[in-house]
């Protein structure tokens, strides 16, 4: 309903009533403070019903809209604090991931790098062990050599020495003799390289 509207036709009337009566008076136009009360009155009592009943349930919808809108409002603005905390939780789960893969990837070089470093020590120690097995192998095997050919040349001057000798040269006294001869002439030789 237009209040205006209302209000427009209640003051026409007012003003026909007045020009009714104004004609009976012979007045142009004359104003009747009664009906302009009656009038009044009138408009403010419509009016007071108008707002008790239309004003009250159109402020109340109003008033719900509002509150959904600022409810709406509060709701997209809490939103996109949650997105945005999200966002920010995503950064540092991702940021965490990172470290801890190079961390792990540290970690795998340096075992890596000292596994590499164990294998080339433990494998110079077991070359210098082959070194020196080798080495205590190629000297028992020259002792042996050395000791063999004492023996040979031990008997080859026995048999030699009982040539010109013209008997065999036997027992333990002669071979003691060429032994220690052997062992001297060794000694002076050895000294002379």
């Amino acid at each position: 309903m237009d209040i205006l509207a209302v209000v427009r036709d209640g003051v026409r009337q007012v003003v026909e009533l007045a020009a009714e009566g104004g004609e009976a008076a012979s007045e142009p136009f004359q104003i009747n403070i009664f009906w302009v009360i009656v009038a009044a009155s009138t408009f403010v009592l419509f009016f007071l019903l108008v707002k008790e009943f239309a004003f009250a349930g159109l402020a109340k919808t109003l008033e719900d809209r509002r509150a959904r809108i600022e409810q709406g409002l509060q709701d997209a603005e809490q939103a996109r604090r949650d997105r945005e905390s999200a966002e920010q939780e995503r950064l540092a789960a991702l940021q965490e991931a990172r470290r801890e893969a190079n961390e792990i990837i540290n970690r795998a070089q340096k075992v890596a790098s000292e596994t590499r470093e164990q294998d080339i020590a433990a494998t110079r120690e077991e070359l210098g062990r082959m070194r020196d097995r080798a080495a205590a192998e190629i000297d028992a095997e020259k002792q042996r050599a050395i000791a063999e050919l004492r023996a040979e040349v031990t008997d080859l001057a026995l048999a030699a020495a009982g040539r010109v000798v013209g008997d065999a040269m036997t027992g333990d006294r002669q071979r003691k003799l060429v032994a220690d001869f052997l062992a001297q002439s060794g000694n002076a030789g050895g000294s002379q390289n």
